[in-house]
């Protein structure tokens, strides 16, 4: 199945299962200008530009590399939280990254073909 399809039909059906739920709990006043532009910007920008990014990403690496990116969200939201919201960044942070970019070598590393003995017989 088309992947832009999928997604389409998912956000779509969540958007209509959610909508009644926000109806619900509907604020009770507009929110400010600035509260609306983030909400756009972050459907635009965060999800409906991602995930076109993402699918082109697919069909360039293939979809298990593709994946992998999901290991290195973590730092970059860390990395923003530090540029943008001035959090601290301690030794934690610093192993963690390490463990990702770690994790994310291995997981696109070509797997190594075992050597066969003498007798042509995989070792074990």
């Amino acid at each position: 199945m088309p992947g832009l399809g999928v997604v389409a039909a998912s956000l779509g059906l969540t958007a209509a299962v959610y909508a009644p739920i926000a109806l619900l709990d509907a604020p009770s006043s507009v929110p400010s200008w600035r509260v609306i532009a983030s909400v756009v910007t972050l459907a635009l920008v965060c999800t409906a530009l991602a995930f076109v990014v993402f699918f082109e990403l697919i069909q360039e690496v293939g979809p298990v590399r593709a994946t992998i990116i999901t290991y290195v969200n973590p730092a970059v939201a860390v990395v923003l939280g530090v540029v943008f919201l001035h959090e601290s960044l301690g030794v934690a942070s610093f192993v963690g990254f390490a463990l990702i970019l770690a994790g994310s070598v291995l997981a696109t590393a070509r797997p190594v073909v075992a050597a066969e003995s003498r007798s042509g017989l995989p070792r074990r």
